[in-house]
């Protein structure tokens, strides 16, 4: 615990990292990694510039299939989401995801998401953008999404329900906790203001960065992401995504893909309860569930080492089942 103390005020002390792994440029990280990344923009139908980056097997490696990946509420494809792209491109998968609309690097006013509806197909024309390259053209393709992007990843089945041969759905915010939840009458009071303040950052919650990292030293990593959303939630933001979690959660018997759907017992941000109903309810025929015992809301950075590589294995087991 001595040590542990002393390692977190060190990292306090270098007030930040330039990425989440430490001082090694991208580049040469890579590298050392054994993949190849790029990044660049895209521009939507609706003229929209979005920040996108690639994670690919090393170029003597062919990919085994592209997954598609959509990060959550606050989040960015920069820093710790970088990890687990990482990890499948060793494992031979082509990896693709983008900051969504006022997140990261991408157009827009910061964690203001007025539409999901449209933040759906910012995401499948990025995604069939990619699809076109003649070098990924037969491969087959899934999609991957934590917390709110677990959600989009199931919009965008309901919105293209052949595009993709499965999903990968970790903490999904199919419905909103009622631990984070604003109690009533709060959520009548929002979406009456949002109407006149969409934009206000307003929204009575508390910092889920720390009710989702249970390791400290990753709580200071995570907590030095330049790009992360510390404001209070948006009030427009907030509404709709009440608006979309709710049709969510009412529509989960419509779900037909085959998908693994990873939850924490313990994660207060998104409810474990909703995963299973999904697994439930769901007509798909290919379907998998793991609860993990006591695990929290960032299942694939902010868990122990150990814990990191449980979850890691079961999402590559689930995909090498699917890949052969």
């Amino acid at each position: 615990m001595e040590e542990e103390r002393e390692e977190n005020q060190t990292l306090l002390q270098s007030s930040s990292y330039p990425y989440y792994w430490g001082y090694t440029p991208e580049e040469q990280f890579y590298k050392q990694q054994k993949i190849t990344s790029t990044k660049s923009s895209f521009t939507t139908p609706r003229g929209l510039t979005l920040f996108t980056r690639s994670w690919l097997p090393s170029l003597t490696t062919p990919p085994r299939a592209l997954i598609f990946m959509i990060h959550g509420y606050g989040n960015d494809i920069s820093w710790t989401f970088q990890s687990t792209p990482i990890f499948l491109a060793q494992m031979g998968f082509a990896c693709f995801s983008l900051d969504l609309q006022g997140h990261g690097h991408s157009q827009g006013l910061k964690a203001f998401v007025p539409s999901v509806d449209l933040v759906v197909q910012d995401c499948l024309s990025f995604f069939n953008s990619i699809k076109k390259d003649e070098k990924f053209i037969r491969l087959p393709c899934f999609l991957y999404g934590e917390s709110m992007g677990g959600a989009i990843c199931l919009l965008i089945h309901f919105a293209d329900p052949k595009g993709f041969q499965g999903a990968i759905l970790v903490a999904p915010m199919c419905k909103i906790s009622d631990k984070v939840k604003p109690k009533w009458p709060i959520p009548q009071i929002l979406t009456f203001l949002a109407k006149f303040f969409p934009t206000l950052p307003i929204v009575p919650t508390p910092d889920l960065l720390y009710k989702s990292v249970k390791v400290d030293h990753k709580k200071v990593i995570a907590q030095m992401n330049p790009l992360r959303y510390r404001g209070k939630p948006r009030l427009g933001t907030v509404v709709e995504l009440l608006r979309v979690t709710d049709i969510l959660s009412k529509k989960l018997c419509d779900v037909e893909l085959p998908f693994i759907v990873l939850h924490g017992s313990a994660d207060v941000v998104t409810d474990p309860e909703v995963s299973r109903e999904l697994y439930e309810e769901a007509r798909s025929e290919d379907k998998t569930i793991r609860v993990f015992d006591g695990m929290m809301h960032s299942l694939l950075f902010g868990e122990t080492d150990e814990n990191v590589e449980i979850v890691r294995n079961d999402i590559l087991k689930w995909l090498n089942a699917r890949c052969k």
